[in-house]
């Protein structure tokens, strides 16, 4: 075991937020590491509840002028009680995520004795879990891993015990309260056959097979058993009817081709495919050998008293993009509010994409971390979501375009979610969304999926300018809509949620109508399109300062009702946006530290996407030590023992939240330039990245040493200028260690590159 790179106990979990994930995008598990019985909860991630419904309330058209009149008469409960009645959909919620069950092992150790030298290990530089310990003198391992080539999850058990292993194997569902059927299949596999979309027959399939050498393997009711194995390899998959039309037939065809491997095949062939993606990036901060040798949960708890340990933090750097291999794969569904990890049949929040910040969060670290494969999912759900979005755009707005509220499913299903008056009646979703598929094209430039991605964004933006209705200023707002999930107070304390107007929403739509421009004049496409959009863009309300130096939530100056609230929405423009910068926009960033202030001085941060978000807040403002306190504020105080982020209750957006924020300390290039160490704390004196991209096609290794660059790579994958801002003297260098042609603007540094050159950076003495 790896520690500087494992995420380890000394004991079994005691509970959920202990156990270790496993995933492969598709099959996701938990390991409990019991040594009498071992539990691992599992997940498949098409099992949802129910299937595609059209929410749309038909009412919704007829009745949106005059929630706009009330809204713009300053009538407010009568505008909140006619948009309750009117947009909420019918029925008012999506479909939810569902955990899928558990596998329980109930081990025989053949004499009397106790578990000793216990560990359990997830390794996450390949993507492993280790169970190991000795009873009466002999060793027990088992080694578990989710395998993207073979489409299982196996288990490996071994001893050197002379009697062998002898245990049996059966399912359970939330204590077999929602198991259709659990029967074995030969005499070596069980399965589970299951409804879950609501009608009747066998939605969902799990499949266990056992392979073992020597002893015998045998089926007794629902159990497969083993008696006197040496070692027993047992292979889990499942399947539903949301992509095969026979789930229990695929499941064979996938046990039958990995049963027809060794397991040290499957293994070696799951390591090869996952470090393909992990061994990109790489980080270091210090030398983390001492603080590696407590456990996980010893040194949280280390760190929750005021200890460093930088060791953890890049540790956990490194576990959200495991996370994200996990749960996001090219033909999986994209990572959901738990990613693929869920013990509940009602889970928080229904477990599925909220679209006003979570979702995307979830993505923040696809591209700069080097996992661009794994924003594949979220963009196939996106185009999924285009022909209901459509639907809801004429039903509900008569409006042209597609778009998406503040939470999706499973179904791509684009209707509001709830009845939540700070949340519902939200309508960039959609927009939002979009900006993930430009934002993959700067990174990779792919013109061939610009032109795919380009339809998309332009239909989302078509929606709004249809939707876009004028203020009586001349500045076209969006109306009914809300600052998600705040309420503002009025003068004469009245509070309320619905508005026009609120600023995210112009801020998103100042991003969304700049991609689509740029996107089109790249492409050399719909000029007259473009026309308008310009025209809606220069007439979009600007994000304005307000009386206490913050930049305003909403269109008028208002009060919050929650002045810590855990969203920060009108801060959209900072990050991810790019419209609020310290080098741009100097006023607006000065509001935003305000803003920031205020969040956090009224109790902000209290959740652990949020506390994620203000790391990469600070990091855009090049506050390394406000961005590392944060970091540290998200392990003390929001990090569950398996490092599993704590809203509370477990939700993974502030993992990938967390990661993307260590990423934009060390490089930033959403502006002019690739920015090396813009926000580099003083604790991390030294250390190295290697791998991050930047826009532009870029990837980047960065070494610095005590609190200035020392040395850089940069390889270019487009010809094209390459404009880097450092905070040292340097010397450029090409791959033949000539002097590169560079120019030079202060900090900034210009060059000329083409593609497959690399660049070499070095401080000067």
């Amino acid at each position: 075991m790896n520690k500087n790179q494992s995420i380890w106990f000394k004991q079994p979990a005691a509970s959920w937020n202990e156990a270790l994930p496993i995933g492969n995008g598709r099959l996701g598990g938990m390991i409990f590491g019991g040594v009498d019985k071992e539990r691992i909860q599992l997940n498949e991630d098409t099992v949802w509840y129910g299937g595609p419904r059209d929410r749309n309330n038909p009412d919704a058209l007829k009745h949106l002028p005059e929630i706009r009149r009330l809204l713009f008469e300053g009538k407010l409960k009568e505008a909140h009680r006619l948009t309750e009645l009117a947009l909420s959909a019918t029925p008012n919620s999506q479909r939810h995520y569902l955990t899928a069950g558990d596998l329980i092992l109930k081990m025989d150790h053949r004499g009397k004795g106790k578990a000793e030298h216990y560990t359990r290990a997830l390794d996450v530089a390949s993507a492993l879990v280790t169970v190991s310990y000795t009873w009466g003198g002999y060793r027990y391992k088992r080694e578990m891993l989710a395998s993207y080539p073979d489409h299982v999850i196996a288990i490996r058990l071994e001893t050197d015990h002379p009697q062998g292993l002898s245990f049996y194997a059966r399912w359970e569902r939330v204590s077999g309260k929602f198991m259709d059927e659990a029967a074995k299949k030969g005499s070596d596999t069980i399965v589970l056959r299951n409804s879950c979309y609501g009608s009747d027959g066998e939605d969902y399939v799990m499949m266990l097979q056992a392979v073992a050498d020597g002893g015998t393997v045998s089926t007794v009711g629902e159990h497969v058993v083993v008696e006197g194995a040496g070692a027993v390899t047992l292979l889990l998959t499942a399947a539903t009817k949301f992509r095969y039309s026979d789930p229990e037939a695929e499941c064979e065809a996938v046990l039958r081709r990995a049963a027809a491997k060794s397991y040290e095949d499957i293994r070696a062939a799951h390591i090869a495919d996952y470090r393909s993606l992990y061994d990109r990036v790489a980080l270091q901060l210090a030398d983390a050998k001492e603080a590696a040798e407590r456990s996980t949960p010893e040194r949280l708890e280390a760190v929750g008293r005021g200890e460093e340990d930088q060791g953890l933090v890049a540790l956990y750097f490194q576990f959200g993009r495991y996370l994200l291999i996990a749960s996001s794969r090219p033909g999986s569904l994209p990572a959901n509010l738990q990613g693929i990890w869920n013990d509940s049949m009602s889970p928080p929040w229904d477990s599925k994409y909220t679209i006003n910040i979570n979702t995307q969060m979830n993505y923040w670290p696809a591209e700069t971390c080097g996992l661009p494969e794994c924003h594949e999912p979220l963009f196939e759900l996106i185009e999924r979501m285009r022909e209901p979005g459509r639907h809801t755009a004429s039903v509900m707005y008569g409006c042209r375009g597609f778009v998406a509220h503040h939470n999706t499913d499973i179904w791509a299903d684009t209707a509001p979610q709830d009845i939540y008056l700070p949340a519902t009646y939200w309508p960039m979703g959609a927009a939002w969304l979009c900006l993930h598929l430009w934002e993959h094209y700067r990174f990779t430039l792919d013109d061939a999926f610009l032109r795919k991605a380009y339809d998309t964004m332009k239909e989302a933006a078509l929606f709004f300018l249809d939707f876009l209705i004028e203020d009586g200023s001349g500045r076209l707002v969006t109306s009914p809509s809300v600052s998600p999930e705040n309420c503002y107070v009025l003068p004469n304390g009245e509070s309320g949620t619905i508005c026009f107007g609120p600023t995210m929403d112009s801020q998103i739509l100042r991003e969304l109508f700049t991609a689509c421009l740029e996107a089109g004049q790249r492409l050399d496409a719909d000029a007259a399109f473009r026309e308008q959009l310009s025209q809606a863009r220069s007439k979009l309300p600007e994000t304005a300062i307000g009386k206490h130096g913050q930049i305003q939530e909403w269109l008028e100056d208002y009060e919050e009702k929650e002045p810590g609230h855990r969203h920060i929405s009108h801060l959209f423009g900072l990050h991810p946006g790019t419209s609020i910068s310290p080098a741009q926009t100097p006023e607006l960033a000065a509001a935003a530290r305000v803003t920031l202030e205020r969040r956090l001085a009224n109790g902000g941060g209290h959740t652990g996407w949020s506390r994620a978000w203000i790391i990469n807040f600070w990091a855009r403002l090049l506050d390394g030590e406000e961005a590392y306190r944060h970091v540290k504020e998200l392990l003390r105080k929001s990090t569950l023992p398996n490092l599993f982020d704590n809203h509370p209750p477990f939700q993974i957006d502030g993992n990938f939240g967390g990661t993307a924020g260590i990423a934009e300390m060390l490089l930033q290039s959403h502006l002019d330039a690739i920015h090396l160490l813009p926000a580099l704390p003083k604790a991390w004196t030294r250390g190295e990245v290697r791998g991050l991209r930047a826009r532009g096609g870029f990837e980047v290794d960065i070494a610095w040493e005590d609190g200035m660059l020392l040395r850089a790579v940069v390889k270019a994958s487009h010809s094209g200028v390459c404009r880097l801002r450092v905070n040292v003297e340097v010397r450029v260098q090409d791959a033949e260690g000539k002097d590169a042609a560079v120019q030079r603007d202060g900090a900034d540094l210009t060059l000329t590159v083409r593609a497959g050159d690399v660049i070499y950076i070095a401080r000067k003495a």
